[in-house]
């Protein structure tokens, strides 16, 4: 063991005698091999992990990433020259992260140097995460962590990433981006890590949806209206002619509007402000549990895909099975809140300048809905829900996996680094969330206008009732065309960058409030 007195802080495994290093591995390996067989089987390994209150005993993925590094010749067995030969490619790695941590070389690692080394990382980790690390690491208690410290404690540690300290640090820390097929703003993944964050992260998209609302109510309103005819792919000529025809009256050309413009003014006029915010009270509530099962089983299915893979670490997935599981993630979250979405579509497509309203509208509509079918009406359009969810999950979180992969390689090459040296500044996080929600919303956008249309039939602002999918899409399509599937896509695109700009703002001062970082 390397002394902490300053002339011997010099993280140099030639040091040690190549007789001294070998008793050490005798050692470690004496400790593992609990049955004394002179070699380590799996359920040994596992076993003494445990024995040794390893950070990584409970993790049985990060357990046979180890074993089978150790079992090189894949004998399901581990004997000491196999042993050996890890431990020795493992300390050239771990020499050089050493030196990387300790930039002004003196030997020792102190707090700020495992700080910024993993800020370094692109890991979001504030002063007590950092400490408690640290902690675990300075085995000796002194306030400083030297080579050996270092070394013992991640020789046994699996090197994902690219890196056996990030991985380290996500055992040992307390285990306590993202746009919508909607375009809304949702939690991610790093956000579930501690209740702290989920709160910042859930509270953000609360504010982000309420001040984006009345995008999502013009959306509505013109995926309920069949009547009205997109200004911007038809001359007004061309929609006075063919309303008059419709019609059997003369249409005044200055009578022709944007229907965007007919929307928002349609809006106000029936319910004033207030009525671009109907709805908005069930689109935030679904905000914590929708996030909360989309990224849980979509980190759920990543984990089921590296089995069948064959691969211990997610981001070794291949491309299809990342797509794979962020379809799967979609789908549940669809699943968990689809009720509610119901029963918002519902209530914006009702007679606003009524007498009911409120609450009292809420709950109406509710028992409405059931009298007419029973649980069911609150499911009506699922299967078409999951059909759009499925590929928008997919688009959306795999073309981010892969944006973000892109970008950790071309910087790597640029900065002349490891890719997992690369620190992906926030401005890219939100660019490449923005971005993949547009396009995977854009792609599934008419099977989305179809659904809604399903839940919302025979209300007040959509009285046509459909025999199914294909019924509402074929009515959709002989009646407004192909430009009909795409009613109400620019309202929902124009409220990605705000959403989410929002979203980030919010978030960013929620962490300082709550004291996270």
């Amino acid at each position: 063991m390397i002394s902490v007195d300053n002339q011997d802080r010099v993280p140099d495994a030639q040091m040690e005698s190549s007789a001294a290093r070998d008793r050490r591995y005798k050692q470690l390996f004496e400790r593992l091999d609990i049955q004394h067989s002179g070699a380590i089987s799996l359920s040994g390994f596992r076993k003494s992990v445990k024995d040794l209150d390893h950070p990584i005993k409970d993790s049985k993925d990060a357990v046979e990433e180890i074993f089978q590094s150790l079992d090189n010749h894949n004998l399901n067995a581990v004997d000491f020259d196999s042993f050996k030969e890890y431990l020795i490619r493992a300390e050239t790695q771990i020499i050089k992260g050493f030196h990387n941590l300790d930039k002004d070389q003196d030997g020792i690692i102190n707090q700020n140097d495992v700080k910024n080394y993993l800020e370094g990382l692109g890991v979001e980790a504030n002063d007590k995460q950092v400490e408690q690390f640290f902690n675990k690491l300075d085995t000796k208690h002194d306030g400083v962590i030297t080579y050996d410290e270092f070394r013992d404690t991640l020789l046994l540690m699996p090197r994902l990433s690219g890196s056996r300290v990030k991985t380290a640090y996500k055992f040992i820390s307390s285990d306590l981006e993202n746009v919508s097929s909607d375009g809304d703003f949702t939690v991610g993944e790093d956000i579930l890590n501690s209740v702290g964050y989920f709160l910042a992260g859930g509270l953000s998209g609360v504010v982000s949806r309420t001040c984006t609302a009345p995008f999502d109510r013009v959306k509505v309103f013109l995926i309920a209206r069949t009547d009205l005819t997109s200004t911007l792919l038809h001359s007004k000529k061309e929609i006075t002619s063919s309303v008059g025809e419709l019609k059997h009256q003369k249409i005044p050309i200055d009578k022709i509007k944007s229907p965007i413009l007919k929307a928002a003014t349609s809006i106000y006029r029936q319910g004033g402000l207030r009525g671009f915010y109907v709805g908005n009270g069930l689109n935030v509530l679904k905000v914590f549990p929708e996030s909360a099962m989309k990224f849980g089983s979509f980190e759920a299915a990543k984990r089921f895909m590296c089995t069948v893979e064959g691969v211990s670490d997610p981001t070794q997935l291949s491309k299809v099975s990342t797509f794979a599981a962020g379809g799967f993630g979609g789908v549940c979250a669809q699943m968990t809140v689809y009720p509610i979405d119901t029963l918002k579509y519902r209530l914006q497509c009702a007679k606003l300048d009524s007498d009911i309203r409120g609450n009292r509208l809420l709950w109406t509509t509710a028992k409405q809905m059931y009298k007419e079918g029973g649980l069911r009406i609150f499911y009506r359009g699922l299967s078409v829900g999951i059909i759009g969810m499925f590929p928008y999950a997919a688009i959306d979180l795999g073309t981010f996996s892969t944006l973000k992969k892109w970008y950790f390689q071309k910087e790597a090459v640029l900065q002349n680094c490891a890719p997992e040296d690369v620190k992906l500044p926030n401005y890219i996080v939100l660019s490449m969330g923005a971005l993949s929600g547009t396009i995977g919303a854009s792609m599934v956008y008419p099977v989305n206008l179809i659904r809604t249309r399903l839940q919302a039939q025979g209300t007040y602002a959509h009285p046509h009732r459909y025999n199914g999918f294909f019924d509402a899409a074929r009515k959709t399509m002989v009646k407004e065309g192909v430009p009909g599937l795409f009613k109400g896509l620019l309202p929902n695109l124009a409220k990605v960058a705000p959403a989410v700009s929002i979203s980030y703002l919010m978030y960013e001062n929620l962490k300082d409030l709550f004291q996270l970082e």
